[in-house]
C-alpha cells in the first residue's frame, strides 16, 4: 500500500524546531491551502484547509532557518492518522467548537517564495524554487517530544 500527499499553500506561522532525545531535529509548521469556486447561484465561495507539517533531520534545520509566516511552500509527504480514530486528530477549541488537525510527515519541502519576494515581504510563484528532500522519517511518532 502507498499514499502520497502534495500540498501547496502558505505558512500560517513561523516554524518551530525541537530535538528528539537522540538529537534529531524536528520542525513543525502549519500550512493553509485554499480553493475558490463559484456556486450555482453565482456566489464566490472559498474553503481553507489547515495541515500541520513535520519534517526531520537536516531538512528540519533548513526549513526552520529559511521559512517564515506567509511564505509559500510545496510539501510532499504522507498523512499521519490518529491512532485512536484512524482519521485526523480531533480536538475542542477554546470557544467550545470542534476542530480537526490533519498531520503530515513531510518528505520533500520546496520553497516557492523567491528570495527577492521574501525580502520585500511578498509571496509569489515558483521562481527560486529550492527543493529539500528526505526519503523517510527516521523515527516513529512515539519518539516525538511533543
Amino acid at each position: 500500500m502507498y499514499q502520497r500527499l502534495v500540498l501547496v499553500g502558505n505558512l500560517g506561522r513561523d516554524p518551530e524546531m525541537r530535538y528528539t532525545p537522540n538529537g534529531t531535529a524536528v520542525t513543525t509548521f502549519p500550512v493553509a491551502t485554499s480553493r475558490r469556486w463559484t456556486d450555482a447561484s453565482g456566489t464566490l465561495k472559498e474553503e481553507t484547509a489547515w495541515f500541520r507539517v513535520s519534517v526531520f533531520g537536516k531538512q528540519a534545520e533548513t526549513c526552520n532557518q529559511y521559512l517564515a509566516k506567509g511564505r509559500k511552500v510545496l510539501v510532499e509527504g504522507e498523512l499521519a492518522v490518529d491512532e485512536k480514530t484512524g482519521g485526523p486528530r480531533v480536538y475542542t477549541r477554546k470557544d467550545g467548537t470542534a476542530g480537526a488537525s490533519f498531520e503530515v510527515r513531510g518528505s520533500t519541502v520546496r520553497f516557492l517564495t523567491s528570495k527577492s519576494e521574501a525580502e520585500s515581504g511578498g509571496s509569489g510563484g515558483a521562481s527560486g524554487v529550492t527543493p529539500i528532500s528526505s526519503d523517510a522519517n527516521p523515527m516513529g511518532e512515539e519518539d516525538l517530544p511533543f
